[in-house]
């Protein structure tokens, strides 16, 4: 007996998921809200790396309930803040001042050099990698 009563969709009270029928079964319609586009720099693209890969419950938690995209925006703001901040806390500890281009150039790249690599590797314990 075929039954005439076949709706083309519904929506099931309990878990408030919408079906569409397709054929002789219901598929349910599973769609993500839209989220914002957002440009990903180094430190955001790390974490999204670093969830995907060692935080994967993190990572699909975020996903579903669409937090991802804001958290990631928060990560690379805030570590751009961060690592200039310690910038400028290094160069003041090491004494490196702008003159410093002009008289010993090779000694001042090697130490802003070091310097940056020093805020980085902070940033990534501290924001990208926990």
């Amino acid at each position: 007996m075929e039954n005439k009563e076949l709706k083309e969709r519904f929506i099931d009270e309990k878990t408030r998921i919408e079906y569409k029928r397709q054929g002789d079964y219901y598929i349910p319609n599973l769609v993500l809200p839209k989220q914002k586009k957002i440009h990903l720099n180094k430190y955001g693209r790390m974490r999204l790396n670093y969830l995907k890969e060692y935080k994967k419950a993190e990572y699909t938690i975020m996903f579903m309930e669409n937090t991802l995209i804001n958290h990631l925006e928060e990560i690379q703001e805030t570590a751009t803040k961060r690592i200039d901040l310690i910038i400028d806390d290094l160069k003041a500890k090491s004494n490196i001042t702008e003159d410093m281009k002009n008289t010993d150039m090779l000694y001042w790249i090697g130490t802003m050099n070091t310097i940056k690599q020093q805020a980085e590797e902070i940033i990534l314990n501290e924001l990208i990698y926990i």
